[in-house]
């Protein structure tokens, strides 16, 4: 949003430690106030750097530059401030960000790859520390007294002489007059009073309550409803369509085709959907109809025969393997995944008077902006977003083709529009996790335990290639000390459409590598917790939660007739995650009773965030792993809803067990950390019970047979 400034308006700027953090607050002229007003709140709000906002009321508001997925960003952020702010928790409020490129990040500005709390956790902190530093200067002017005289504590400042007390709210106006400091002072962490405490989520009650405004929820003044139909086959295009029975639905008022297929607009969205199926479309299915994934897993097996890119290379894996008298080779396989969100994709769009203005839930407002930027052809400052909550995400919102889809739609009909998507629209026209396959080879020592690994990975990429290799398609398949490793890898170039899943690349390399390190535990008779202490000793950390996580399962005590143990371990994202899956097999049914979940993510803001994204992220995974398939078939998706892409339903899950190691590193990520290594821990608990291995996801125990 600009501001317009005359000789009566400044701007104070200032610069901090931490990414470049830009400190600044704009004071306007009263012409400017409506301006101020819109973007930061009522004049005489004090704004150090468009994170903070105390009002002359006493309420501080806290501007959110991480949409929140569900994770708890909001709470955990708000605490950052506060803590340093020293301001009363019961006053707080919150607000999502508005898009501004320098003092949120640009394009990227969004909740991603787990960094909310590791890039915020300096920056947060010292926007905080800065408005107390700003009061308490301004306190101590008010009184004539030296600074070092007064101290912040719970929404006011003291004077220790006096005992005397001025609340923010009152200092408000006077603090905004100051400087910003460049280099405030931060807590030494013994005085911590809400970080490392167990906080309840700012966001619970509007949630609980229904108040909560998600994207689906948006409703706008003459808001029209609309649905596309796109062509089932990937690539595929509209060849010719008939609107006729679709505009004789009631309700329906247009019918247009945009680039992504063509568009039902109606008075509410089941009229719409009900419009599309009356649709008559003939579809160009185009190059991609024969597609299946028989056939794209052939693709795939081929391209393992022959050596591919080099992504790791230490010693000589190869002429180990060749001189080894234990040896091993495995094929281990993943299928496409989709991210079955519990809200589907929705997005309200209007165009007026040369502004386009968003509503959606997105992790990555920027480039949500930018989406809407290039459909609606305007300047960037003239398309705004608003970001709202939004149900689940995973790496699937960031803000493409959907919002892409809702500009068209808007400008062509002139009034706003909501765009929904169906459960089926979900499902088939996703970008999914990709599919992947590897050729695993491992070699023992004389006394058993590895001297060599090499993995030959085939798995499409949608990131682009580095020296040949896709380096989120090879993360975390050789992360062992090992002398000799070699790692290939192929890209299939596959037309399917792949994008971010939860722990991306190590959602199915963790599977691969941790499950073919129990069958070299097997191949050596080493115990599968003392093969990965070896493996691990030079990772303090990663082998901490392999202890703990032995440690609190009981590993190596007699469990009830009928229950077995799995363990697998993981780093990514700056943390480090063991799990232990208790599971037992009856009459070809599997059940995972139990899982000890450790992790070791650095400093912990908000521990109930904490393990609240260990039991999700952990759920996700085993999701996945029992369940978790997308089928292809005549170049199109099989699965259209949640009868045949089939969660863990909530008499099936586990009791989950978390344990935070206790560590003073800095902050590591923790919404995706949790969800790597499930699939592994109860493969290698069915290995286990019935010294058979599945290598291939979902779990079949019919491939036992």
């Amino acid at each position: 949003m600009s501001v317009t400034f005359d000789r009566r308006g400044f701007l104070k700027a200032g610069s901090a430690a931490a990414g470049g953090l830009v400190i600044g607050f704009y004071l306007p002229a009263r012409g400017g106030e409506a301006v101020l007003e819109a973007q930061f709140g009522p004049p005489g709000a004090l704004n150090p750097n468009a994170f903070v906002r105390i009002g002359t009321d006493d309420v501080v508001t806290l501007i959110i530059h991480k949409p929140d997925n569900g994770q708890g960003t909001e709470t955990s952020i708000a605490m950052l401030l506060a803590e340093e702010l020293e301001c009363d928790w019961s006053r707080v409020r919150t607000e999502f960000a508005p898009i501004n490129a320098a003092a949120y990040g640009g394009p990227l500005q969004g909740t991603f790859g787990s960094l909310a709390i590791r890039t915020s956790y300096e920056p947060m902190r010292r926007t905080g520390a800065a408005a107390r530093e700003m009061l308490v200067q301004a306190a101590a002017e008010r009184w004539g007294v030296d600074k070092a005289q007064c101290r912040a504590e719970n929404g006011a400042v003291i004077d220790t002489a006096t005992s005397a007390r001025l609340t923010y709210g009152s200092l408000a106006e006077a603090a905004a007059k100051l400087p910003v400091p460049a280099s405030p002072a931060l807590k030494d962490p013994s005085q911590f009073k809400l970080i490392g405490k167990a906080t309840r989520r700012v966001d619970t009650p509007a949630k609980v309550t229904g108040k909560a405004t998600f994207g689906i929820d948006v409703t706008l003044p003459g808001m029209v409803h609309a649905v596309v139909a796109r062509c089932p086959v990937f690539g595929g295009t509209v060849a010719t369509f008939d609107a006729t029975k679709a505009k004789a639905v009631q309700g329906v008022t247009q019918v247009l085709q945009i680039p992504q297929g063509v568009a039902v607009v109606a008075s509410n969205t089941w009229a719409a959907m009900e419009g599309r199926r009356a649709l008559q479309i003939t579809w160009a299915e185009g190059a991609n109809a024969s597609l299946t994934s028989a056939g794209i897993r052939e693709q795939f097996v081929a391209l393992l025969q022959k050596p591919g890119a080099a992504a790791e290379n230490e010693g000589n894996a190869a002429a180990v393997l060749a001189s080894a008298t234990k040896k091993l080779e495995a094929l281990y396989e993943a299928p496409y995944l989709a991210h079955a969100r519990l809200e589907p994709h929705a997005c309200v769009a209007q165009i007026k008077n040369g502004v386009c203005e968003i509503w959606t839930g997105t992790q990555i407002p920027g480039q949500a902006h930018s989406t809407a930027v290039e459909a609606s052809g305007l300047p960037a400052a003239n398309v705004k977003v608003h970001t709202t909550y939004m149900g689940g995400s995973y790496g699937s919102r960031g803000g493409g083709a959907f919002v892409a889809e809702a500009v068209e739609i808007a400008e062509a009909v002139g009034v706003p529009v909501k765009l929904t998507y169906s459960r089926d629209d979900e499902l088939q026209h996703d970008l999914y996790r990709p599919a992947s396959c590897v050729r695993l080879e491992g070699a023992l020592d004389a006394d058993g335990w590895p001297s060599a690994w090499t993995a030959r990975i085939a798995c499409p990429t949608w990131m682009g290639l580095r020296n040949g290799v896709a380096r989120e398609s090879v993360e975390g398949i050789a992360d062992y000390d090992i002398p000799n490793i070699r790692v290939e890898y192929h890209d299939p170039g596959t037309p399917i459409p792949t994008g971010y899943w939860r722990s991306v690349g190590l959602s199915q390399n963790v599977f691969f590598a941790e499950s073919f390190v129990d069958e070299l535990a097997a191949l050596g008779g080493k115990d599968p917790v003392a093969l990965r202490r070896r493996l691990h000793a030079k990772s303090p950390r990663l082998l901490g939660v392999i202890d703990m996580a032995a440690e609190r399962s009981g590993w190596g005590t007699r469990l009830p007739a009928g229950r077995f143990r799995g363990i697998a371990a993981n780093e990514g994202f700056g943390s480090y995650c063991a799990q232990v899956a208790e599971i037992s097999i009856d009459g070809g049914r599997l059940r995972v009773h139990r899982v000890v979940s450790v992790v070791d993510c650095g400093r912990v803001v908000n521990p109930s965030g904490v393990i609240q994204q260990l039991e999700g992220g952990m759920v996700y995974g085993l999701s996945a792993a029992l369940r978790g398939q997308i089928t292809i078939d005549r170049g199109r998706v099989a699965e259209q809803n949640f009868h045949q892409y089939e969660p863990l339903r909530i008499n099936e899950m586990p009791v989950v067990d978390v344990h935070i190691v206790p560590s003073q590193a800095a902050p590591g990520g923790i919404g995706e950390v949790g969800t790597p290594a499930i699939a592994a821990a109860v493969g290698n608990a069915i290995f286990a019970a019935t010294g058979k291995r599945i290598r291939r996801l979902p779990f079949s125990l019919e491939k036992l047979a």
